[in-house]
Parts: C-alpha cells; sequence; structure tokens
C-alpha cells in the first residue's frame, strides 16, 4: 500500500537506519540534535533580537519549516515523541507560538504538518493544552 508521507517515511526509515547502523554515537545525541536544531529555531523565530536581524523576508519562513521538520523527526524517531510531558528537549507550546505569532502563508500548512504527520500528538501523555493550540 501507498503511504501517505513517503517522503518522511524514508526520512523517517533513513534516521533509524543511520541510528542503528553507527553504534558509536549515542542513539539519544540524533534526536537530541533534533530538539536543539528545533529550540534554537523557535528562539530566532520568536526573539526580536533575533528575527529583526534577518536580512531576507524568506529567513523566518524557513526557520519555520526547519522548525517543523525537526519536531516531526523527532516525534517519528524518539520512543515518547515530541509532544509529552516529559520530553526536555522540545518546548512544544513555543513553537507553536513561534508558527503562529509569524502568521505567513506558510503557517497552516505548517501547522497541518504537526497535526497530521507526527507519531504521539493523539498519546495520551500529550498535555491537553498542547492538542488544543493545534485544533
Amino acid at each position: 500500500y501507498a503511504y501517505p508521507t513517503p517522503m518522511l517515511k524514508c526520512i523517517s526509515e533513513s534516521t533509524a537506519t543511520f541510528v542503528s547502523q553507527n553504534s558509536a554515537i549515542p542513539a539519544e545525541n540524533t534526536s537530541e540534535i533534533l530538539g536543539v536544531m528545533a529550540s534554537v529555531c523557535s528562539e530566532m523565530i520568536d526573539n526580536p533580537d533575533y528575527n529583526s536581524r534577518f536580512e531576507s523576508p524568506d529567513t523566518l519562513p524557513y526557520c519555520q519549516r526547519v522548525m517543523v521538520g525537526c519536531i516531526v523527526l523527532y516525534d517519528q524517531i524518539h520512543p515518547v515523541g515530541a509532544f509529552s510531558k516529559s520530553n526536555p528537549a522540545i518546548d512544544i507550546r513555543a513553537c507553536i507560538r513561534a508558527l503562529r505569532n509569524h502568521n505567513n502563508d506558510e503557517v497552516e500548512g505548517l501547522l497541518n504538518a504537526l497535526r497530521y504527520t507526527t507519531k504521539h500528538l493523539g498519546d495520551d501523555d500529550t498535555p491537553k493544552a498542547v492538542k488544543q493550540m493545534l485544533q
């Protein structure tokens, strides 16, 4: 059968393969770097000290796309996912606010990516406030 998001499946499988074939690198490092990248992007998007330095109007939407991509991939490969209360790596509320505070043509599509391509959003461990933010 066909997968609804074949590119995400390919990237997730490639990342999982990388982690399993490189046992010298702790598996947590891969998810940790994705979490750090998402957090850095969130801060760049939401902090006026940083986003005022963007020279191109394309930089902010680019940072939004990178942040969402990191969250989606993190959620696919991490055992508890990006939305869990026990996830210290990503402040998912701040990331969602960073998207909503800078509304542009791409925001709804990026929010849909969080809604429909993540694995753990519907988990019992996901705070209700986070689920409501994505409704």
